[in-house]
């Protein structure tokens, strides 16, 4: 049997699709605490359970904790989280399924989730018993003061209800901590025996009197709109079970988001991937509906395969950080279609600025798009190479991003279109002739590399004159300010120019793939002479006695390029080890802060096994004892676990990069 993650961790995906439809418990027990966004805002749900009269709960914060049921496990999979709660007499089982696979862009684009309820008698007689479950009032607002109005209606075999605000201002605001403020929030409750759906009667009614006789009350609130803050009708199911016995009595619904038009891209705004040819909300939650049993079943069984593959490549605290990972990377990006249908895959850089496709967000989950959906890294390179190739982008280096979601209309970070002032040209132009090759190399996709070859060849040029020794430039890193002499920095722009090279070769231009490398490995022999500090190697090459995480290096071995002797990654990795805090290895020699996605490529680059497990024990200890209850942050102190700064990002998904080494690069199915 695979176990997913038991113990204690910062925050735990329930619903995650994309940076709007996404739902999180900060709390070890269900009806401690009510559920949240991302972004810490109230995303509340309430799930009762009437067992011949008593009425317990087991999800939010309704009924006293004496009414709570026991909280028996709680299990966190890779597409799956599994809550079992009990009383003396009955068992239930509580599972949030969202089948985000990243192969199938019909189901990553598909903004729905499964909660499936499982319930069973546990001590040897049969139990009258009626099921409660309700979303509160804040899904579908950005704020308290919004206004909101609702409905229900009925499909063939299906019954819908919705809220959203009364203005739906679509597409009208760009931001980091924002709740979209235009859309629909949906249950949709396929029929299932004796099931009755009702939108209840502001916040308490309904569970009042569902507590109070197992039903909802006979008609619906229609005094709308009405703001959030002085409540309105929850979005209401009941169903009635019966007599439940030895036999599990299993109950389903649907929770959807309909986001009519979700990105803008160069002022053209763009459908989700779902609504590409015209299909309505009402066939995609039929479709959801009817291959829910497939996809249980499917879901369930790519959890345990990949669990056992991440264990074996890393161990079980690899697996348990890749499992609480999965759903964050892919919950941080939304899936468009453009106006020739092609796929558009934006992030949002949660918890930062809010920017929206940024390079150096990109970068580090790529791993995590190379082995499980290759498509979705050309879905998030092409728009940002169109953007660089046009009249907007006119640097002879790569841009840093395309806006401010969800308006990808050009670059806002530092000069933006205008000046080159903080701006990051060695990182970014490493950056993305890095994943154009690596698609080429690993995933054996030239499109990207032959569509873009001209820009990739001017990017390769400034890297040439400027990536050795990089002036005082920002790197991704940029919270730690500008850096001249950057030694990892360098070993990006070294590898980006021999990955150009090998990539120049399968397109079939040796002649100019030789000249590439040849140059490449001269310039690799000469960083080890200029960074060479005896037992490691320097943050910056004039600064002695300064060290740093070295994570670039491990595309070196990734792509098999051959640049840098194996004493480099040798080297560091036994200091490395030397510099552990209680929980992890710092970036370098500055600040006790770490990422923990540079850790993990850092640690990729260790020959033993015990050495990688070593450098990822802490960090399954800082998941356990982290004061900041909040979706994963990759920026924390190594010395008190507290979250620097950050949190939700898709950058976690770079932690997939072991996985990856050891599959030599193929994608994992």
């Amino acid at each position: 049997m695979i176990n997913g993650v038991t113990g204690r961790v910062p925050s735990t995906p329930l619903m995650v699709h994309d940076p709007t439809f996404s739902c999180w418990s900060a709390t070890d027990e269900l009806t401690v605490g009510w559920t949240k966004h991302w972004t810490n805002a109230a995303r509340g749900m309430t799930g009762l359970l009437r067992v011949d009269g008593k009425t317990w709960q087991f999800l939010g914060e309704y009924l006293p904790k004496e009414y709570s049921m026991k909280q028996d496990s709680r299990e966190i999979f890779p597409l799956r989280t599994i809550y079992r709660f009990s009383t003396g007499q009955i068992g239930l089982t509580l599972t949030f399924l969202s089948p985000v696979l990243p192969h199938d862009l019909e189901l990553i684009g598909r903004p729905a989730s499964y909660v499936t309820f499982e319930i069973q008698s546990r001590d040897g007689k049969e139990h009258e018993i009626q099921l409660y479950f309700d979303l509160t009032v804040e899904w579908g607002a950005n704020s308290c003061t919004d206004e909101m109005i609702w409905r229900r209606y009925r499909l063939d075999g299906i019954s819908v209800m919705q809220n959203g605000t009364l203005k739906q201002n679509v597409l009208a605001r760009c931001g980091d901590d924002l709740r979209q403020d235009w859309g629909y929030m949906t249950v949709a409750v396929p029929d299932q025996g004796v099931c009755a759906t009702h939108m209840g009667a502001l916040c308490h009614p309904p569970r009042d009197l569902f507590r109070e006789k197992g039903t909802l009350p006979p008609s619906d609130d229609l005094r709308m709109p009405r703001q959030v803050h002085m409540g309105y009708p929850p979005l209401s199911t009941v169903f009635d079970c019966g007599r439940v016995g030895a036999a599990v009595v299993e109950r389903h619904i649907i929770l959807a988001y309909d986001d009519i038009y979700c990105l803008e891209y160069m002022q053209r705004k763009l459908r989700p991937w779902w609504q590409r040819g015209g299909k309505s909300l009402d066939v995609m939650l039929g479709e959801a509906a009817l291959q829910y049993a497939a996809l249980r079943m499917q879901c369930a069984d790519y959890d345990a395969r990949l669990m056992a593959d991440m264990e074996k490549a890393g161990g079980r605290a690899y697996a348990e950080l890749c499992a609480l990972a999965f759903r964050q990377c892919v919950g941080a990006h939304k899936l468009g279609a453009d106006f020739d249908g092609s796929a558009c895959y934006f992030s949002k850089e949660c918890f930062s600025n809010g920017c929206i496709d940024t390079v150096d967000v990109t970068y580090p989950s790529s791993p995590f798009f190379l082995l499980f959906g290759p498509e979705l890294l050309k879905a998030q390179l092409r728009p940002l190479l169109d953007y660089a190739k046009s009249p907007c982008w006119k640097f002879p280096f790569a841009p840093h991003d395309l806006g401010v979601y969800p308006l990808a209309n050009g670059q806002v970070y530092g000069g933006g279109e205008d000046t080159e002032e903080n701006q990051m040209p060695v990182e970014e132009s490493g950056n993305l002739i890095i994943m154009i090759a690596a698609l080429s190399i690993l995933c054996n996709d030239h499109e990207l590399a032959r569509d873009y070859d001209g820009l990739c060849a001017t990017w390769a040029g400034y890297l040439l004159e400027k990536g050795l020794d990089p002036e005082n430039q920002l790197c991704t890193d940029d919270f730690a300010g500008h850096l001249a002499h950057n030694a990892n920095l360098s070993l990006k722009a070294i590898i980006a120019l021999a990955a150009y090279g090998k990539q120049r070769e399968l397109l079939g231009d040796a002649a100019a793939g030789e000249r590439y490398r040849s140059q490449a490995k001269k310039l690799a022999s000469q960083w080890v002479g200029m960074a060479d500090d005896g037992d490691h190697f320097r943050l910056a090459f004039d600064k002695p006695g300064t060290w740093s995480q070295k994570y670039n290096l491990v595309w070196d071995r990734l792509l098999r390029l051959d640049l840098f002797p194996t004493r480099v990654a040798a080297t560091e990795i036994a200091w490395y080890l030397k510099q552990q805090r209680k929980y992890g290895l710092p970036l370098d020699n500055r600040k006790d802060y770490t990422k923990i996605d540079w850790t993990v490529w850092t640690a990729t680059l260790a020959e033993k096994a015990e050495d990688f497990e070593a450098l990822m024990a802490p960090l399954r200890t800082w998941l356990a004892e982290t004061p900041n209850r909040v979706p994963m942050t990759d920026w924390f102190w190594t010395d008190s676990g507290k979250q620097a700064g950050f949190q939700a990002r898709s950058v976690v998904g770079g932690m997939f990069i072991k996985l990856l080494k050891e599959r030599n690069g193929k994608c994992w199915r």
